[in-house]
């Protein structure tokens, strides 16, 4: 990652090691991300301690049937200024990730898999090993083996995969136009992960510029395997086509599965005709509705439309908005169709342009890296805040704490160099008041009674084998 904004020499508010303002002092600030900032931001503001019992899953030594190692095994990647990629960095204590973290200021922070080896060294000599000495990875089978062991069923969902069904922006842009795709991928994916497979400790964040991460922590998803993962993630698929596709969703058999008929009549169809059929403007232009009519199988009730459209353009009162208009003349000429497969365009057509479309490669594989909750994007300054899955809808991610907002606010309320943890003066404290409410607390303590109860069950079995 590169540097935002490009100050001259002269520019006196360009710092390499930057001073704490005075307590009490108002400092100007610049608009553009600067890295230098991140060292006030992860001393005063980024909660390490969080970070720390959340990886730690209760292994915090206080119970004798904690895991001393836990902690030492997870892998933390660094992006660092100029692009430098640190990775393999493990911690055997919440003492050193944070002051670690505090040393290093790292662009972005990254969170991997546990691995059975707790040896940093151990575990980057293998991992190269493994690469530069296929032929020899039999002489280091066994224990010796880097091997990933657990991890979180992890999700991502980007903005950009969506550019072939929104108008108003591209690529990395995101406006509120279009957000709400991503808050449809929260209700449906959230929604069956609770309620098909059973999670409940599940974490949703923004990416902070143009999507949204979800951490399943249960510890049934965090033991998942390869195999059980690329399940997981293909009970999602629906999505499988392609820029040159037409038809990118084909929904099979006589009716649609429980969870898709769910998603469909709870959320997709709401948001496609209250929200985006208007907001996108997907039916206006012939350019646009075009897309839609590549889709309908029988051809002659899209040349229908198509004539109908075509010819009636001006017709259409300033009261009615045209593309609700058209959308129901669609949907009256498909739905009393004889044919099945016709019926079904009109649910095909909302699927294809609401459904969710996952990263799939990032959820099969344990190796994948995730970013942490709260880093700062340096393309956006923005916080990567959690989202609470509730009330998704409500998410703004224009009002994002930024990382020049939040300096500010420590300004204005007299920011000490001799106090950390000041989070709570600015508009970061709402975020991790979540974090810790709607998911670190209610995890630790299922993490701690699954610990008790797995630790009396060894008593329990030791106590029957010495009585025999």
């Amino acid at each position: 990652m590169t540097r935002q904004g490009a100050y001259k020499e002269s520019d006196d508010m360009l710092i390499d090691e930057p001073k704490l303002p005075q307590q009490g002092q108002i400092a100007a600030l610049p608009n553009e991300f600067n890295p230098s900032y991140l060292k006030i931001y992860y001393s005063k503001l980024f909660p390490h301690a969080d970070l720390y019992r959340w990886m730690s899953y209760g292994n915090d030594g206080k119970h004798p049937a904690c895991d001393s190692s836990y902690l030492g095994r997870r892998e933390f990647s660094y992006t660092l200024d100029n692009d430098i990629f640190v990775c393999y960095n493990t911690f055997n204590s919440a003492t050193e990730l944070e002051n670690s973290i505090k040393d290093k200021c790292p662009l972005k922070i990254d969170i991997g898999p546990i691995y059975n080896l707790n040896d940093t060294f151990g575990r980057i000599l293998m991992s190269i090993l493994n690469v530069l000495l296929p032929a020899h990875r039999n002489a280091y089978a066994g224990d010796n083996v880097l091997t990933p062991v657990e991890r979180e069923l992890i999700f991502d969902i980007d903005m950009s995969d969506y550019d072939d069904v929104r108008y108003c922006c591209s690529g990395a842009d995101v406006c509120l136009n279009c957000w709400p795709l991503m808050t449809v991928a929260v209700k449906v994916v959230d929604t069956s992960l609770r309620d098909d497979f059973g999670f409940r400790h599940i974490l949703w964040v923004y990416s902070g510029r143009r999507g949204v991460h979800c951490w399943v922590c249960d510890r049934k998803a965090r033991r998942l395997t390869n195999e059980q993962r690329a399940a997981v993630a293909d009970y999602f698929r629906v999505y499988k086509g392609n820029e040159n596709n037409y038809k990118k969703v084909s929904l099979m058999g006589q009716v649609l599965h429980p969870f898709l008929a769910r998603s469909y009549t709870e959320v997709l169809k709401e948001y496609f005709e209250t929200k985006l059929l208007t907001s996108q403007n997907l039916l206006s232009s012939e350019e646009r509705y075009e897309k839609i009519l590549e889709m309908i199988p029988d051809q002659s009730i899209a040349s229908e439309l198509r004539g109908k459209w075509q010819e009636s353009r001006r017709s259409f009162s300033a009261k009615e908005d045209i593309n609700i208009v058209r959308w129901e003349q669609l949907k009256q000429l498909l739905q009393k169709h004889k044919a099945q497969v016709v019926r079904r365009c009109v649910e095909e057509i909302v699927f294809t342009y609401t459904y969710p479309r996952l990263d799939m490669e990032v959820s099969k594989h344990m190796n994948h890296l995730l970013k942490a909750p709260f880093c700062v994007h340096p393309k956006t300054g923005c916080v990567c805040v959690p989202i609470n899955p509730n009330n998704c809808e409500e998410f703004d991610p224009t009002t994002v704490p930024t990382l020049i907002q939040l300096l500010e606010e420590l300004n204005r309320e007299g920011l000490r160099s001799d106090v950390e943890g000041e989070w709570n003066k600015t508009s970061l404290a709402n975020a991790i008041k979540l974090f810790r409410s709607s998911f670190l607390q209610p995890l630790l303590k299922i993490c701690k009674e699954e610990m008790e109860s797995s630790y009396n069950a060894k008593l329990q079995q030791s106590k029957n084998l010495l009585s025999w």
